[in-house]
């Protein structure tokens, strides 16, 4: 028999209050971490017979791309709006090297004076790509000729901006999984040269055109930001994207096709909380729905000193425990 709505989500609502200690302690994990990824994405929360547009934020601590030790973590946190408060309030204890995407409200967290310490922008460069590349996207403009649509246009400039900045891609994937030491010699000496040639080549270009076109747009979105772009050059733990933390929010417009949105703001808290385990069980390779069933039969009965036993990256399943769950 299928289980009532309200049924389900009491069971969640238990799971998620059970798991809060894992949570807590991935929490922590997250937090240590000397540079982040950050983001967030809409989720439709029920609100007097219709649905608000509430955020989930997640902060991605991922050292793999520089052989850090250290295992990687996704911590989720919900609010009812997009306001500057909330990130604040998520790193108000935390400083480092964030990497994200040119939100305003993370603005004041870049503060030089900012307690308990700064916290270091650090651009995306997926960002910066994906404005030129829709200006060159030459595939989608055929695909509307051969519709008998009208043709968009296609920017010489946007398509020149594309393949400069593939090349540094190109450097990056040469590069991921090495050393930061290793990282940042080799940017020195193969992507330095190409940032100063880009920044010389978008300034002339930015000069040219009209600041409402929107190549001016996407020039002056790196120009204005460009200390963040360059961080990269100066510290190997950097990446040249925020895909981590984009990779770690695919769950939720995925997981919006089966449930649809949050019941309340509660419900929105339970969601944070068990995104937070399924997607750091998924970062560890190991199976969520194996380890959530072992870890809910036994965590009762745990010894609150072995908390950590449980945590994705140290769990070892017990066998007994799962074949009961099935």
């Amino acid at each position: 028999m299928p289980l009532s709505t309200s049924t389900l989500a009491d069971q969640v609502g238990a799971a998620a209050f059970a798991l809060m200690p894992l949570y807590r302690l991935i929490e922590a994990h997250v937090m240590a971490a000397e540079r982040l990824h950050g983001d967030d994405t809409t989720v439709p929360v029920m609100a007097k017979g219709k649905t608000d547009t509430a955020r989930l934020w997640v902060y991605v601590r991922d050292d793999r791309p520089f052989a850090g030790t250290d295992p990687p973590a996704a911590l989720f946190h919900y609010s009812r709006d997009r306001r500057g408060e909330h990130p604040r309030t998520h790193l108000a204890l935390w400083s480092g090297i964030l990497q994200a995407d040119a939100y305003g409200g993370y603005g004041e967290l870049y503060a030089p004076n900012r307690q308990p310490g700064p916290v270091l922008e650090a651009g995306c460069f997926a960002h910066a790509r994906r404005k030129f590349f829709e200006l060159a996207d030459v595939a989608a403009a055929a695909r509307r000729k051969s519709r008998n649509e009208r043709a968009g246009m296609i920017y010489p400039i946007a398509l020149e901006a594309v393949q400069r900045l593939d090349a540094l891609f190109d450097i990056e994937r040469g590069i991921n999984g090495k050393s930061a030491a290793e990282r940042l010699a080799i940017r020195q000496e193969l992507s330095a040269p190409l940032i100063a040639e880009l920044h010389e080549w978008l300034t002339s270009q930015f000069a040219k055109l009209s600041r409402n076109h929107d190549l001016a747009k996407a020039i002056n979105y790196m120009l204005r930001r460009w200390h963040a772009f360059t961080r990269f050059l100066e510290d190997g733990r950097v990446c040249i994207t925020n895909n981590a933390a984009e990779r770690a929010l695919r769950c939720v417009p995925l997981g919006r096709k089966a449930w649809l949105f949050c019941g309340s703001d509660r419900g929105g808290q339970r969601a944070a909380i068990l995104y937070t385990l399924i997607q750091t069980a998924r970062l560890n390779d190991v199976d969520p729905q194996a380890w959530l069933a072992d870890v809910l039969a036994r965590i009762a009965d745990h010894p609150v000193q072995r908390l950590d036993d449980l945590l994705p990256w140290n769990w070892r399943k017990d066998d007994n425990v799962l074949s009961q769950a099935a």
